[in-house]
């Protein structure tokens, strides 16, 4: 195993669990101590975990943002489950918003299979991922480059994304609340996420299990504001109940 794939499974597991140990990791696979503990160190460079006595924790720090290439390689398999069923609602021939966040990405590359879609996004690398797919349009808002992550926000954005109507918007988000909604932790990429949803007939929020009951700095929107919910894992009563008094449809595997 590659050390670069080796950190990205260590990484993963740290995600789910909230700590790992050293020990248990250098068994998992098979590696020294030493190894595992420079795996860590690296992570806690790129701000995912906090070194402790004998292992590490999650950095849940909420004020601090995980780097986008760190992002997008984490939870990649529930990031393609989420953009399968996500890809799943889209139809030959619909006019559709993607936002800036990693999963749009993943969902960008299961659109590849359908025909005739204009795609309206201030996301580089979903430009690039769809920019010369067969019979596409693809229409990037252009704005002012974000400095954290491959894509544009600012009012030439937002005023391109509300200058048109389309079929659906697909959004992911930082945090999701009951009560406080979906939230981000920047106040330029929020509201691009709101101009989408106001310029789309259905919003779709794409978002995997670990986002839920947490909130982030900036709103986007309220529960009673989405069409549908992708997630990765069933939620509980609490929130199959919440969903259903705001009419929201939930989609999970």
């Amino acid at each position: 195993m590659l050390a670069q794939e080796r950190r990205l499974r260590v990484e993963e597991r740290l995600r789910s669990e909230g700590r790992v140990s050293v020990s248990e990791l250098s068994r998992a696979f098979n590696v020294s101590e030493e190894t595992i503990r420079r795996d860590l160190e690296r992570l806690e460079k790129d701000g995912v975990a906090r070194r402790a006595y004998g292992g590490a924790l999650l950095n849940e720090d909420e004020h601090t943002e995980t780097p986008y290439d760190i992002r997008k390689r984490s939870s990649v398999t529930e990031k393609e489950l989420i953009a399968s069923l996500a890809a799943g609602l889209i139809r030959d021939g619909e006019y559709i918003m993607l936002d800036e966040s990693s999963t749009s990405f993943f969902v960008a590359a299961q659109l590849k299979r359908l025909s005739d879609l204009t795609v309206i996004t201030n996301s580089m690398e979903v430009v690039d991922c769809l920019g010369s797919a067969p019979g596409f349009t693809v229409m990037c808002t252009g704005g002012v480059k974000r400095p954290s992550a491959p894509s544009f926000a600012g009012h030439q954005a937002e005023s391109m994304v509300r200058s048109y109507h389309v079929d659906k918007a697909i959004l992911s988000c930082d945090s999701l609340d009951i009560d406080a909604g979906y939230t981000d932790r920047h106040e330029d990429t929020a509201l691009i996420k709101r101009a989408m949803m106001a310029s789309a007939r259905q919003v779709i929020l794409a978002a995997d299990h670990t986002k839920l009951d947490r909130v982030a700095f900036a709103n986007i929107g309220f529960l009673k504001e989405l069409d549908c919910l992708v997630t990765d894992a069933r939620p509980d009563r609490r929130w199959l109940e919440a969903l259903d008094n705001n009419g929201v449809r939930l989609i999970t595997p």
